[in-house]
């Protein structure tokens, strides 16, 4: 209880000294939590495995061969719209935008044009308020390509028959330098009516795509992840991967990673410097009350345990502010980092016992050779100088 009080006594002498020794063990535990808390997200339960899909995943008819897709830039055939639905309740995937579209060549007033009927982009329900990425066409109304515009003198406003149904062009289209300066596009029911096709679609492309499956394994071809999950509920559709950028986004995440397992140790070096410069510190400007304390008969356990144990009190007090503060951090940042997995963040009360042990143990450890410097400290020499 004595030396207790000692070390009570002296951290309200010496603030500063104890606010900057905490602050030292709240940084490494705060980025210690945070950055085990959003990488616990990645692996939330133990056998899931979560594979990013890129930035496109297109799904288009079965019967589509990939020459003929690549080589016309849609299929020629169809699928049911109902799959749009199906996707967008599917389990096992996430995904920020979906579209559908209905797309087909037709001579139109002697020039060749493709018509393309879009719907609504389809948000999951957590993105409501999120912008759209492409714009929507409302029923009745037409965007007009740039090459058709210029060369029937088509102007915003102006109404126009496609095969015997009248519209409003609500506005003509910029050029492009694509096949977009030959389409027209209208509501996706506008469309299918005209080309007789009610219900029927020819591609969904889902953007920032997630596939989660249950699996032990470590390296899944995604191709075929996702083929199998879509399997079952959309049979008449196969799967089109931009595998391009899905490496390019999956080498992101590993640099992450690797940059995280990198910083973490030089910020526990640095803070672990930072703790052993200011207990030696403190040992130095106490020189003198340590010769008075071996005078007066303290040995050199007591005079070792009022230093490590301010090291202890210092661990325990940063272990809980530090796992609140990196929490919070995890928290409120960590979903703006790591989208796909932002609902799998929350608090890992096991950091915080983890911490508890761990924080004291690296204090104490930081300031051992402070406290055995002050243990080898003469009281007469120390006494002769005062």
């Amino acid at each position: 209880m004595i030396i207790l009080g000692l070390i009570l006594k002296e951290i309200r002498h010496r603030k500063t000294n104890f606010m900057l020794g905490l602050l030292a063990v709240l940084t490494a535990i705060a980025l210690f939590v945070a950055f085990v808390t959003t990488g616990r997200a990645y692996r939330r339960e133990t056998r899931r495995v979560m594979r990013d899909m890129g930035q496109n995943l297109r799904i288009i008819p079965k019967e589509t061969s990939i020459d003929e897709f690549w080589s016309v830039g849609f299929s020629e055939h169809t699928m049911p719209e109902e799959y749009v639905r199906r996707f967008a309740s599917l389990e096992g995937f996430s995904y920020t935008h979906l579209t559908a579209t209905l797309q087909k060549k037709v001579l139109w007033r002697d020039m060749n044009v493709i018509l393309t009927g879009i719907l609504p982009e389809v948000l999951p329900l957590d993105k409501q308020q999120q912008k759209p990425m492409t714009f929507s066409v409302k029923p009745g109304t037409v965007y007009v390509g740039f090459e058709p515009a210029r060369r029937l003198g088509i102007k915003q406003g102006d109404e126009i028959d496609i095969f015997g149904k009248t519209f409003t062009v609500a506005k003509c289209l910029s050029i492009s330098g694509s096949s977009d300066d030959i389409r027209i596009y209208g509501h996706l029911h506008d469309i299918q009516s005209i080309l007789n096709l009610e219900g029927r679609i020819n591609e969904i492309k889902a953007l920032e795509c997630l596939c989660i499956i249950e699996s032990n394994k470590v390296a899944i071809d995604m191709l075929v992840l996702a083929e199998t999950q879509l399997e079952q509920v959309l049979p008449e559709a196969k799967v089109i991967l931009l595998q391009g950028i899905a490496e390019i986004r999956q080498k992101q995440r590993a640099a992450m990673e690797g940059y995280l397992a990198f910083l973490m140790p030089v910020i526990v070096v640095v803070c672990g410097a930072w703790i052993g410069a200011l207990a030696m510190t403190n040992v130095r400007d106490r020189q003198q009350e340590i010769g008075i304390m071996r005078a007066l008969g303290y040995g050199w356990r007591q005079i070792t345990l009022l230093f490590l144990g301010k090291s202890v009190i210092t661990g325990l007090l940063g272990a809980v502010l530090g796992f609140l503060v990196g929490t919070a951090l995890a928290l409120n940042f960590g979903p703006d980092i790591f989208k796909v997995t932002a609902k799998a963040i929350r608090p890992e009360y096991i950091l915080l016992a983890f911490s508890l042990v761990a924080a004291p143990v690296f204090a104490s450890i930081c300031s051992f050779i402070p406290a055995a410097y002050a243990v080898t400290l003469d009281p007469a020499v120390t006494l002769r100088e005062e």
